[in-house]
C-alpha cells in the first residue's frame, strides 16, 4: 500500500479521490472507496512503537497488547471508509486529548525507563494533531455533501479485569444527545444483541462499563452538530487475555455479525437523516471488485481450472469388466483401472495454502472463498487415494452419507405405484447426438459432443472442457432424452456457460459440494418438463439405496444382487449403477440427487428466485452472498437462463402424480 503525506491525504479528501494509503510516517492508515455518509473507525488496533522511545519502553510486547485492541479494524474492514490507528496507544493515545495522549504510568504501571524527551513527546503528539487533522477533513467533506454522518467507533476491552458479570458490546453514549440520536442509540443496542456468537451468551450494553468519554467521540460531537458517533466496546472474547492467543472462529462470527448490524444500522440512519439517495442496505457497501479479490480469485482458478473430478474416475476398462462380470454368472469383482492423476496432491495442497485469502476484507466473500478452498482440500484428498479404501472415507468426508431421512425417501419413492406415461418410442445415439448438438446451437453454446464407452452414466457434461459425453451403444426413450436435454444442455451446460461470463471465476470452479444444487437443479428440469417416468424415479431412488449398501460394508456383487433380485433391475442396468457408487473405492455422490431435488423443492416453497442459481456452479447454501454480489454488480446476473423454467414459470403445468410423490418427501 501507497504511503501519503498528511496535505496529499487532505487534498484527496477534499477532491473526493477515492484512494487506500498509510500516513507518511505509517501511523495511521485510511481507506476510502466510495464517499458515503459513513465511517468505522479502529484507532486502537495497532502496536507499533518507533525506536527511539521502544527502547525505553518498559511494558513488554503483551503488556501492551493486553491495553490495546487487536483485531477491531479487522471487525469492520468490509465498509467503505476505514480508518485505524497502526501505533501503540502507549506511544500516544488517539482516544485522549492530546495534554494526556503520552501516558507516564498507565493501568497502574509505570511506562518508561527514563522519562521521554520533550522531543520524543513532541514527535508522538504531531501524530496525534495529524490524525485529527484527517478525521475533521473527512468528517467536514462528508457533512458538506450529505448533510449528516455517523461514525462506528469500534474499540475492544479486557473483560476478566472485572468481578461481575459484564457485557459483551458495550455502547457509550454519555456525551451524545439523546433527544436527536436516542432512537439510533437503542436501534444499534438492539442490531448487537442480535449477533450469534456460537455457545457464548451475548449480552449488549449501553454505558455499563464505559461511557462514550473517549476523546475520538468528543472531537467529533464538540465539532459537528450532525454526526453520531457510537464508541462501540468489544470484550475481548475474541482471544484469550491471559496469553495472547486468537480464536478465529469468534474473530469471524464478529466480523458477520458486524456487517449485519452496520449494515441494517448505516442504512436507516442515512435514509432518515442524510441526502444519500439510497435503495437497498447493499447500496451502502462499496461496489467494486478490490484488486486482491482478483487476484486471489485468479490464483485459485488458474490452480483448480483443469481439475475435473468426475472425468478422473470413470474407469478406463468399463465396458471390458463388465464383459467379465456379466461372464462370470456375476460372482468375479471388477477390477477398474483409472487414467493417472495430471497433479502432484502434496504440491497441490502447498500451493492452495499459499492463497492468501485473509486478504479479501468482505467477510461473506470471504467466507466463501475459504469454504471452496477447503473442500479442494477434500478433493485432493479423494483423488489421491483413488483406487484405495481411504477413496471412500474421503467421499463421505466431501459428499457425506445419506442419512435415515435420505433412505426412507428414498424407499418412498420406490415403494410408489407404478404409473404409466405415454411411450414415445426410442432415440438412437446417432439421433441423441444430433438432439444434443441442435439444443446446445439454440441456447448458441459452442460445445464439442463426443461419444465413449468410458462412462457410467448416460451422459456427461464435462465443464473444464465444454464437452458433452454420451454413452456409446445405448438406446435412449425419447421422454428420457427430453429430460437428459434439460438436465445436461439447459442446467450443467448453462450454469458452465453462465460462469464463463462472471469476472469471478470461483463460480467456474464450484462452491462447495454444488452438486446438491447442481444436481437439484438437474432433476428439477426433468421434473417441469414431465420427463421423469416410473423407472427414472426408482433409479434415483436406487442410487441412495446403493450408497447406502455401500457405506454400510456390502461388496459390489452385494449392492448388485440386491438391485438384481430384490429391485428387479436388468442386469446391465444394474452393473452401471452400482459401478456409479463403486467406482474409485466408493463414490457417495449419488445420494445428493433426490436430496437436491428436495433442497430445491424447499427454496421454491420459501418463495425465492432460481436466477441466481444458474450464474455458475452455485450452491443454496451461498445465496445470500451471491444474491448481495448479483445486487452490488460485483457479478453479472445470468446471460442464459434454462428454458424449461422459463417455460414453467410462464405455465407452471406439473404433472399431478409427479407432485405428489415430491410433496411427500420428508424435509
Amino acid at each position: 500500500m501507497k504511503s501519503l503525506s498528511i496535505q496529499q491525504i487532505l487534498d484527496n479528501i477534499e477532491n473526493e479521490i477515492v484512494f487506500e494509503a498509510y500516513s507518511e510516517d505509517q501511523s495511521f492508515q485510511i481507506k476510502i472507496d466510495e464517499y458515503i455518509p459513513y465511517v468505522c473507525a479502529a484507532i486502537h488496533d495497532g502496536g507499533q512503537m518507533r525506536d527511539d522511545i521502544l527502547e525505553k519502553c518498559l511494558l513488554s510486547n503483551y503488556e501492551r497488547w493486553y491495553e490495546e485492541d487487536p483485531h477491531t479494524a479487522e471487525f469492520v474492514g468490509t465498509f467503505p471508509i476505514l480508518i485505524q490507528g497502526c501505533d501503540s496507544r502507549f506511544e500516544y493515545d488517539l482516544n485522549r486529548g492530546p495534554e494526556t495522549a503520552v501516558y507516564e504510568e498507565a493501568w497502574g504501571k509505570k511506562c518508561w525507563k527514563t522519562p521521554l524527551t520533550e522531543s520524543q513527546k513532541q514527535k508522538s503528539l504531531a501524530k496525534h494533531q495529524a490524525f485529527y487533522e484527517v478525521v475533521e477533513a473527512l468528517i467536514t467533506k462528508l457533512e458538506s455533501k450529505f448533510k449528516s454522518c455517523i461514525v462506528y467507533d469500534i474499540h475492544s476491552y479486557n473483560w476478566k479485569r472485572w468481578d461481575r458479570p459484564v457485557p459483551v458490546f458495550n455502547i457509550g453514549t454519555e456525551p451524545i444527545d439523546k433527544d436527536k440520536y436516542g432512537d439510533y442509540i437503542e436501534s444499534w443496542r438492539d442490531e448487537l444483541s442480535q449477533i450469534e456468537l456460537g455457545d457464548i451468551h451475548n449480552l449488549t450494553a449501553v454505558n455499563d462499563v464505559f461511557f462514550g468519554r473517549g476523546y475520538l467521540l468528543q472531537f467529533i460531537t464538540n465539532r459537528f452538530k450532525n454526526t453520531l458517533v457510537l464508541a462501540t466496546e468489544v470484550s475481548k472474547i475474541f482471544c484469550d487475555e491471559l496469553t495472547g492467543e486468537s480464536f478465529p472462529e469468534v474473530i469471524n462470527q464478529i466480523k458477520e455479525g458486524f456487517k449485519t448490524a452496520i449494515l441494517n444500522h448505516a442504512f436507516e440512519f442515512i435514509k432518515n437523516e442524510t441526502t444519500y439517495q439510497v435503495v437497498t442496505q447493499v447500496n451502502i457497501l462499496h461496489n467494486e471488485l478490490e484488486s486482491d479479490l482478483i487476484k486471489i480469485d485468479k490464483q485459485l482458478y488458474n490452480l483448480v481450472k483443469d481439475f475435473e473430478l468426475l472425468s478422473v474416475i470413470n474407469p478406463m476398462n468399463l465396458e471390458l469388466e463388465k464383459k467379465k462380470f456379466i461372464a462370470s454368472k456375476y460372482v468375479y469383482e471388477p477390477q477398474f483401472k483409472y487414467n493417472p492423476l495430471n497433479i502432484d496432491p502434496f504440491e497441490f495442497k502447498r500451493k492452495l495454502s499459499n492463497i492468501k485469502v485473509e486478504r479479501i476484507t468482505d467477510v461473506s466473500i470471504q467466507n466463501m472463498y475459504v469454504d471452496t478452498i477447503n473442500s479442494y482440500f477434500d478433493k485432493v484428498d479423494l483423488l489421491a487415494n483413488l483406487g484405495t479404501d481411504k477413496f471412500l472415507y474421503n467421499s463421505l468426508r466431501y459428499f457425506g452419507e445419506p442419512n435415515k431421512k435420505d433412505v426412507d425417501n428414498a424407499n418412498f419413492v420406490l415403494y410408489c405405484p407404478e404409473f404409466r406415461m405415454e411411450k414415445q418410442g426410442e432415440y438412437s445415439e446417432e439421433e441423441v447426438v444430433e438432439l444434443f448438438r441442435k439444443a446446445t446451437d439454440d441456447y448458441g453454446f459452442q460445445f464439442d459432443i463426443e461419444v465413449s464407452d468410458q462412462i457410467a452414466s448416460k451422459a456427461l457434461v464435462i465443464n473444464s472442457k465444454k464437452k458433452v459425453v454420451i454413452k456409446k451403444g445405448v438406446r435412449f426413450d425419447k421422454r428420457f432424452t427430453n429430460g437428459l436435454l434439460e438436465h445436461e444442455i439447459g442446467v450443467h451446460m448453462v450454469t458452465t456457460m453462465n460462469a464463463i461470463e462472471q469476472p469471478l471465476k470461483i463460480f467456474s470452479i464450484g462452491l462447495p459440494v454444488n452438486t446438491l444444487t447442481q444436481e437439484g437443479l438437474a432433476i428439477l428440469s426433468e421434473y417441469y418438463s414431465d420427463s421423469i417416468n416410473h423407472n427414472r424415479l426408482r433409479e434415483l431412488g436406487l442410487r441412495v439405496l446403493a450408497v447406502d449398501m455401500l457405506t454400510n460394508g456390502k461388496t459390489f456383487n452385494e449392492t448388485f444382487m440386491v438391485l438384481l433380485e430384490q429391485y428387479k433391475m436388468l442386469p446391465e442396468d444394474a452393473f452401471y449403477l452400482t459401478t456409479r457408487v463403486y467406482r474409485g473405492g466408493g463414490f457417495t455422490k449419488d445420494a445428493l440427487y433426490l436430496k437436491g431435488l428436495k433442497t430445491i423443492l424447499n427454496y421454491l416453497d420459501q418463495g425465492k428466485s432460481l436466477d441466481n442459481l444458474l450464474i455458475g456452479k452455485t450452491s443454496v447454501a451461498y445465496i445470500d452472498t451471491i444474491d448481495e454480489l448479483v445486487e452490488r454488480e460485483m457479478i453479472n446476473p445470468p446471460m442464459y437462463y434454462t428454458k424449461i423454467f422459463k417455460k414453467h414459470a410462464e405455465n407452471p403445468e406439473i404433472n399431478p402424480i409427479l407432485q405428489y410423490i415430491f410433496k411427500g418427501l420428508k424435509d
